[in-house]
């Protein structure tokens, strides 16, 4: 590992598990769907959401907020780590409502000797000790879809390219705070509950989608909740249960998956089609193969024209 941090994908299964392996107990990730306070409330306990948008790469912190106002008193009560580094959003987001909701949620040693030790620091130095623990950036890491192509790490954003970030909502203190590290302080959106929460959290959220262009499409949520298993188990649903279970195999599969390099795998795959081929019948039968392919990429082109659609 070169030190920095890659991208991992906003995808509750990858966060479920990448908290599991800081030492979080009892704790999930879920997609929602729609914004729909009865979704978020059918979920159950509710510590937190996580928002993925995107991010014009022009944009620079204002003054005031486009929503709410700027809590300065709160970036020294709450967990608030001002962003130092790119591709850590996602964790940093993740950890704004894990840190902050410690009375609630067991948190594990490591976790919480990390917020003892960096949480009496400014924002902008709890960003750099975040940015700097091994433990949290090996970790975040370990979720990064293996590709031996690109240094994520060495990767700069342009005013061309889709950037992508992610920011955290939690009631903290009967507040909801949007938490965003690239913001200079906390933004509170006003009195709320844990009870209020779902009901405050699609308010605001709603108020921030309709700042984006109609078409603008690429959003992606996600709560952080009580293991659902825990609730099926609660309420004696077996069917739940085993539902919940499934989706948990279907996480761990996803997980190695991306931790795999099939690169080599597909090579050597492609190197045992050729020699096969080759045993076969030598170069003529190598020549008859890639004519085959030609004539079968060209007869679908044509096919494509003819129902008027563009291949691909």
């Amino acid at each position: 590992m070169s030190g920095g941090w890659n991208t991992i994908e906003s995808d509750a299964g990858v966060f479920t598990y990448l908290i599991e392996k800081l030492g979080v107990k009892d704790v999930q990730f879920a997609e929602l769907l729609s914004l729909d306070a009865d979704d978020v409330r059918a979920l159950g306990d509710v510590y937190g959401v996580i928002f993925l948008f995107k991010y014009p790469t022009g944009e620079k912190p204002t003054d005031v907020p486009k929503d709410g106002t700027f809590d300065q008193d709160a970036a020294n009560r709450l967990f608030f780590a001002a962003q130092t580094i790119q591709n850590a959003c996602g964790t940093q987001a993740l950890l704004s409502v894990l840190l902050n909701k410690d009375k609630e949620i067991e948190i594990g040693k490591e976790l919480r000797e990390f917020k003892e030790f960096a949480g009496e620091f400014p924002p902008e130095l709890r960003g750099e000790t975040l940015s700097n623990s091994d433990l949290i950036r090996e970790t975040h890491n370990s979720f990064a879809r293996a590709s031996p192509f690109i240094d994520e790490t060495q990767r700069t954003a342009t005013e061309d390219d889709d950037v992508y970030h992610f920011i955290a909502y939690t009631s903290v203190n009967n507040t909801l705070y949007e938490l965003d590290g690239l913001q200079p302080a906390p933004i509170s959106h006003g009195a709320c509950t844990t009870q209020e929460f779902p009901a405050k959290i699609i308010d605001v959220l709603h108020r921030r989608i309709a700042r984006y262009p109609q078409n603008e499409i690429r959003f992606n949520l996600m709560a952080c909740v009580r293991d659902l298993r825990i609730r099926a188990r609660e309420f004696g649903d077996e069917d739940g249960l085993e539902e919940q279970e499934d989706i948990r195999a279907k996480w761990l599969w996803e997980n190695s998956l991306r931790r795999h390099n099939f690169v080599g795998f597909v090579g050597e795959l492609l190197k045992g089609v050729v020699a096969a081929k080759l045993e076969q019948g030598g170069d003529a039968a190598y020549e008859k193969w890639v004519e085959e392919a030609k004539k079968a990429t060209q007869d679908r082109r044509e096919k494509a024209r003819k129902q008027g659609v563009a291949a691909e």
